[in-house]
């Protein structure tokens, strides 16, 4: 045991200590993609005791350039559990639990009020603001990473820091996925890295520590950029929550933002079709104490249909990210 984990343990900075705290953590990955792929290797190399792997998907021939947990006999099978197994294999003291499921709110809290470390490396905007809401009422530090072309980030967030809301208030109006935009797999591969390097050093408590610290990085011009949002405030106003689809009540006015052409039928009884242009005229009848919950795809229609009814007087806001389906997905990068 002490061989394999030899050439960290001589690390001042790991040392046996060390490497008894990385065997007693409990780390939490959400999405086992592009970014997931790394994280989950070095952090199963690295002798992390329990790993809990959160995705729905399953492996697709166009994965295969950027996730290199996956092998081309691998296509059709739950992610998580080819995952689950290539990591027993890298690492047979490691406990690796597999749950392909959606994460919506409900399942966010259970998962996070578990672990000790958790990982964001869903491409889904929403999944995000899910996490940061969770690990900043848990108290539990949050590792996110965003990757797209040549270019991503990573940061450190709650716990002894700045949540992601604090830093992120705003959902960005345009936003893009690899599935879109592109993306290099040797970038998410990097970006990857580093938050696999922000989880051990959480864990090992280096100084200094990566919590409150976002590193940018453009690969294209390869320059490193960052800063620090340790004293970024809590944010004021407008924050509407992510709720999950079972959260919904009789009660709440639903709009239903989604096209037909994406789902014929809404999950929701009550919904009412809009979109963000028509949300405002749709809603002038609805009173300002009644809740009202605007469900999208990835959360982005559903968050600007929410900031126009902010400006109508409307504060009772719920958004619900449906995915790909009537459920709340992370989609790995």
């Amino acid at each position: 045991m002490t061989t394999r984990y030899a050439r960290q343990i001589i690390l001042p900075e790991v040392g046996e200590a060390g490497q008894a705290k990385l065997a007693s953590s409990w780390v939490l990955v959400v999405g086992a993609g592009g970014l997931g792929c790394p994280v989950l290797q070095y952090l199963a190399a690295a002798g992390v005791g329990r790993i809990t792997i959160v995705d729905h998907d399953h492996v697709d021939e166009s994965n295969l350039h950027r996730q290199p947990l996956y092998r081309t006999t691998d296509i059709g099978q739950l992610k998580v559990e080819v995952a689950k197994q290539a990591l027993e294999v890298l690492n047979p003291f490691v406990v690796v639990d597999a749950r392909a499921i959606s994460l919506d709110p409900a399942a966010a809290k259970d998962l996070v009020r578990d672990a000790d470390v958790i990982v964001d490396a869903a491409d889904s905007i929403a999944v995000t603001y899910i996490l940061s809401d969770a690990c900043k009422a848990a108290g539990k530090p949050l590792v996110s990473a965003s990757c797209v072309g040549l270019k991503g980030y990573v940061g450190a967030f709650c716990a002894d820091a700045p949540s992601y809301r604090s830093v992120f208030p705003d959902i960005p109006q345009n936003l893009g996925s690899c599935g879109t935009l592109g993306v290099l797999g040797s970038v998410v591969g990097v970006l990857g890295g580093l938050q696999a390097q922000m989880v051990l050093a959480v864990i090992l408590g280096l100084d200094p520590s990566p919590l409150g610290q976002l590193v940018s990085v453009d690969l294209q011009k390869l320059e490193f950029g960052g800063f620090s949002f340790q004293d970024a405030p809590d944010p004021a106003g407008f924050a509407p929550p992510f709720i999950a689809s079972s959260d919904v009540t009789a009660d709440d006015i639903v709009f239903e933002l989604r096209s037909l052409d994406e789902v014929s039928v809404s999950p929701f009884p009550q919904a009412r079709r809009a979109t963000a242009d028509t949300i405002v005229e749709r809603s002038r009848d609805i009173s300002h104490s009644s809740r009202i919950v605007l469900c999208c795809r990835s959360g982005l229609r559903a968050w600007r249909a929410a900031s126009l009814l902010r400006d109508q007087g409307h504060q009772k806001l719920a958004l619900v990210a449906m995915g790909d389906s009537n459920e709340v997905c992370p989609q790995s990068v």
